[in-house]
């Protein structure tokens, strides 16, 4: 670019010798020194106009871009062109500018991912070399790379009894019937966003009155029944003869399941009725949270079952991370979409405090090993990890969770949640603008 300033600057010099010259050709070395000097000033004046006017088109062509990039798909190309031509000259504020042509060319990349390229050309007069120049042509271009993905979501929402302090389930039920807003706004089709819910406590309810083949009943049946002439409770305490214990019917079952045999307890293994260790084992347990929703686009159902949540029982963070992991998998029980490059696979884990109890023991630290590994499992399927911790639970542990940093949150009050959830829910909306 040419330095408009220094050209003037050499120019002044010249005339100031000219003044104090003495000699006779003077005036005319002078004059003849003088035209190209004179011709380069005004075509640096020229171009440094364009170069400004060609600054202001690719702001404008940015700015429509993003702008038609929101409805670009459902557009004729005669309606890209119009639109087009109609932002682009909405932000440029530019009147000399001349012969200005737009070219919207709209693309389907792959399944569910789009591109919109903007080219514009123009011309803009010249002042000084307008006798060998009249115009200066200019044009600039720009690129909007988006994915209209699928998203399939489940929030592990912790419902132990803790949780009815310090206002924290209210401030939950809020929060989540928010998000749900948000994202139903966001889904272009029905099926779009899918979401499912894992309240979990010490267990997660799976629903009551049911006999899935993904349940095992054998400690379930030792521990409910009765044990004739006797008031022994359990299978194994029913004197000698074990003849003598009459097993409960299943459909007094509440629903509670809780860990699968390790290590299935961390991981996404299909359930088998020939493989014990892959089903959930059946346990009646006495603060069974509200049951689970499998993933689904029905809203009013699903703020109906954030309503239903209620606080009750001990903390295993272990069994609603695996089973909202579950629920994502493409296996049984719940055969959930397979991966795909339009599907985001995403969990949302809340919890207010340290793991105190799982199937085989109440020590935080061994119940922590095995939230730990389900977590590394879950980013090792490409499934993003948010965590929310609210007030008090294992902040290192849930911060490594998380599959980045800036996916991890601490809330102090229970009234951040809103705003934690609205962020999260705005980040998942949002996963259509990739470049």
């Amino acid at each position: 670019m040419i330095d408009v300033a220094a050209l003037l600057t050499r120019t002044g010099e010249i005339l100031r010798r000219f003044r104090a010259a003495r000699g006779g050709n003077v005036a005319m070395t002078f004059a003849l020194a003088t035209l190209p000097v004179i011709g380069g000033v005004g075509a640096a004046v020229d171009y440094s106009r364009a170069n400004s006017a060609r600054t202001a088109l690719q702001a404008a062509i940015d700015a429509a871009g993003l702008i038609l990039s929101k409805n670009a798909q459902h557009l004729t190309q005669a309606q890209l062109s119009e639109n087009a031509e109609a932002l682009v000259k909405a932000n440029l504020h530019y009147p000399s500018m001349t012969n200005l042509k737009i070219t919207p060319v709209f693309a389907t990349q792959d399944s569910g991912s789009f591109s919109l390229k903007l080219s514009v050309t123009a011309q803009v007069p010249t002042s000084f070399t307008a006798m060998w120049q009249p115009n200066i042509a200019i044009g600039a271009d720009t690129e909007v790379v988006w994915g209209m993905k699928r998203l399939e979501l489940v929030l592990a929402l912790d419902n132990t009894g803790s949780m009815a302090s310090s206002n924290k389930m209210t401030q939950l039920k809020l929060a989540a019937k928010d998000m749900l807003k948000t994202l139903q706004n966001a889904a272009k089709k029905p099926e779009d966003i899918k979401v499912g819910i894992v309240p979990f406590a010490t267990d997660v309810n799976v629903g009551s009155h049911v006999d899935p083949k993904w349940i095992r009943w054998d400690e379930w049946e030792a521990a409910n029944g009765t044990c004739s002439n006797s008031s022994k409770k359990t299978k194994s305490a029913c004197e000698k003869d074990k003849s003598k214990w009459t097993v409960a019917d299943k459909k007094t079952w509440n629903g509670c399941v809780w860990d699968r045999d390790q290590d299935d307890d961390v991981k996404n293994t299909a359930t088998s009725e020939s493989v014990k260790s892959t089903l959930y084992s059946a346990h009646q347990a006495n603060n069974c949270p509200a049951s689970m929703m499998q993933l689904t686009n029905g809203w009013s159902a699903l703020n109906n079952k954030v309503e239903e949540m209620t606080p009750t029982g001990n903390t295993n963070v272990t069994i609603g991370l695996q089973m909202a992991f579950q629920m994502l998998s493409p296996v049984s029980p719940f055969n959930a979409a397979a991966p795909a490059k339009d599907l985001d696979k995403v969990i949302v884990l809340l919890t207010d405090g340290d793991n105190t109890e799982n199937r085989w023991s109440t020590s935080q630290k061994q119940i922590d090993a095995r939230t730990k590994l389900a977590c590394a499992n879950v980013r090792a399927a490409n499934i993003k990890l948010y965590t929310v911790r609210v007030i008090n639970g294992n902040a290192s542990l849930l911060k490594e969770c998380a599959t980045k940093s800036d996916m991890y949150y601490d809330v102090q009050n229970a009234t951040q949640l809103s705003g934690v959830f609205s962020t999260i829910a705005q980040n998942l909306a949002n996963l259509r603008l990739a470049k």
